[in-house]
């Protein structure tokens, strides 16, 4: 059995066909030995297996600055993960997603607004996650609403309420989740009870009433879990049978505690 094979995946030249040594610039490092130059069929920036490649610049990370122009984009990618970061603005434009992914997980703050504008949804997320949170304005009309509800996460809460009427549900759902009053209160008519559901679970209990009698019955059972006594006592007659137990119930807990006050 061969002990030193990365995996059961053949060697293969990133072009097709096999690896050949003998023309490759980096043929010297053969003399290196495992671990600091480089093995055919475990280590070897030839190879179009990406983890071969990963296992070459762990061996020799001083590489990663002159690989990065690369003609395989797997090269170029797994070399910007350990070039200089002063080399990577070379990169910002690759026209690979996954080279430019790398890119955007190591550029200086400073310069990752170069990629909020990037073709590839994956890559303006990892811009977002590492953005500085009153440098997301710029993506709050992103087209793909994953990079915007990860926007509504982090934005400023001063700025938040500016994302109250985006047109997916997840996102003001996530805008809900964190608004403060008395923006919150707006939402309250939002078109999704999903996030009505939100707002009845996080409104102060005293402007409960504005959702006491919302068209969705689940909304309505949020409020009878926190409402106040004059509240419940508008919704007792409510339609659905599960928000007049829960009213019942609150109110009865509420007649108990009194009685035990005075008994």
């Amino acid at each position: 059995m061969n002990t030193t094979a990365t995996t059961d995946i053949p060697a293969q030249h990133w072009q097709g066909g096999p690896i050949d040594c003998s023309g490759c610039d980096y043929a010297g490092l053969l003399l290196l030995g495992e671990g600091q130059g480089c093995k055919p069929g475990h280590a070897c920036m030839q190879d179009a297996y990406a983890l071969r490649i990963d296992r070459f610049f762990r061996w020799n990370p001083v590489l990663s600055d002159e690989l990065l122009e690369h003609d395989y984009f797997e090269v170029r990618a797994i070399a910007a993960r350990r070039a200089s970061v002063f080399r990577l603005t070379a990169l910002i434009n690759d026209p690979d997603e996954t080279v430019r992914l790398q890119v955007a997980l190591r550029l200086p703050q400073t310069l990752l607004n170069k990629l909020v504008s990037d073709p590839h949804r994956e890559v303006r997320l990892r811009v977002v996650q590492r953005l500085a949170p009153m440098a997301l304005a710029a993506l709050r009309q992103d087209p793909d609403y994953g990079v915007r509800e990860l926007v509504a996460q982090r934005l400023p809460l001063a700025i938040l309420p500016t994302m109250m009427l985006d047109p997916d549900r997840a996102v003001r759902m996530r805008v809900a989740q964190r608004l403060d009053m008395p923006a919150l209160l707006r939402m309250a008519d939002d078109p999704s009870a999903d996030v009505r559901r939100i707002v009845a679970e996080r409104l102060p209990v005293a402007l409960l009433s504005r959702l006491a009698h919302d068209p969705d019955w689940c909304v309505r059972w949020d409020v009878a879990q926190r409402a106040d006594t004059a509240t419940l006592e508008t919704m007792q007659e409510d339609e659905e049978p599960e928000v007049r137990q829960a009213v019942h119930e609150r109110l009865k807990r509420h007649v108990t505690r009194i009685g035990a006050a005075h008994g």
